[in-house]
C-alpha cells in the first residue's frame, strides 16, 4: 500500500498457505468471493474502507471508459488485501506487499491485467503501468487517501462537504496527511490523461456514492456548513 494515511494497522502472524493452481481456472472471480478473501486477510476497519474507496473510484473510471466495470473494481478492491499481513516496509520489489498477495491471486487464477495492475500500484515493484486499469488503480489509490482525511476532519466528518478546491487547497499543504504522496496524484493523472480536477472530482463523486461504507456519511453537528472550497 502506498498511502501512509492507512499505515496504522497490524500485522498478522498466520499466513495461509498459496493454493495450488485450480484447474478449472475462472475467468473473473465474483466480488463476494474477493470479499471474503479481503476479510480473511485484513482485520483493519480502517484499510477495508480504504479498499472499498478505490474500488469506488475504479468503477467509475471503468464507466467512464466504457471497460469492465467489475474486473475493475475488483483490481481496485483487492490492491491493497496483503498489506496487512506483509506490510512492506523496506519496499522489496518481489516479497511483501503486494507481491505476496499477488503470488496468492495467481494461484487462485485470478486474471493476469488484474494482477499487474494491482503490481503496478506501487511504484517499488519495478511492474510498468501499460494498461489504463492499471494507470487508473494508480491515480486513484493515494488520492483516496487524501479525501478521506478531508472528510475525516470536518466538524460534520461528511464527504458530501468536501469540494475539488478545498483538496487542492490541501493538496498544497504539506503538513495536512502527510502520507499522502502528492505527486503520485498528479503524475497518475497526467498519465492516466485526465485533467487534475477532473480526477479529483471523479474519484470524490465515486466516493460520495458510498459514503455510509466508508464512514464518511456524517455526524449530526450544530456546526454551519463550510463555504466552497474551505476543504
Amino acid at each position: 500500500m502506498t498511502c501512509g494515511f492507512q499505515r496504522a494497522i497490524f500485522r498478522v502472524h498466520r499466513i495461509s498457505p498459496v493454493p495450488n493452481p485450480s484447474p478449472l481456472i475462472p475467468i473473473l472471480p465474483t466480488r463476494v468471493d474477493a470479499l471474503t478473501l479481503l476479510e480473511s486477510w485484513t482485520r483493519s476497519e480502517s484499510l477495508r474502507r480504504h479498499m472499498l474507496a478505490v474500488e469506488a473510484a475504479m468503477r467509475a473510471y471503468a464507466v467512464r471508459f466504457g471497460e469492465d466495470v467489475q474486473r475493475w473494481g475488483l483490481a481496485g478492491l483487492m490492491h491493497d488485501f496483503d498489506y496487512e499481513r506483509f506490510p512492506n516496509d523496506t519496499q522489496a520489489a518481489n516479497a511483501e506487499h503486494p507481491a505476496e498477495g499477488v503470488r496468492y491471486l495467481r494461484a487462485l487464477g485470478w486474471p493476469e491485467d488484474v494482477c499487474e495492475a494491482i503490481l503496478g500500484h506501487a511504484t517499488y515493484t519495478g511492474v510498468p503501468r501499460t494498461t489504463r486499469m492499471a494507470k487508473a488503480l494508480f491515480a486513484s489509490d493515494e488520492l483516496t487517501g487524501l479525501i478521506t482525511a478531508s472528510a475525516l476532519v470536518k466538524p460534520s466528518r461528511a464527504i458530501a462537504d468536501v469540494d475539488v478546491a478545498g483538496l487542492r487547497k490541501k493538496m498544497k499543504d504539506k503538513a495536512f496527511a502527510r502520507g499522502v504522496n502528492r505527486d503520485d496524484i498528479i503524475h497518475g493523472a497526467e498519465a492516466l490523461g485526465v485533467p487534475l480536477d477532473e480526477h479529483i472530482a471523479v474519484v470524490l463523486n465515486a466516493m460520495r456514492e458510498i459514503a455510509e461504507p466508508l464512514g464518511l456519511g456524517g455526524v449530526s453537528t450544530n456546526a454551519s456548513t463550510p463555504s466552497a472550497g474551505d476543504a
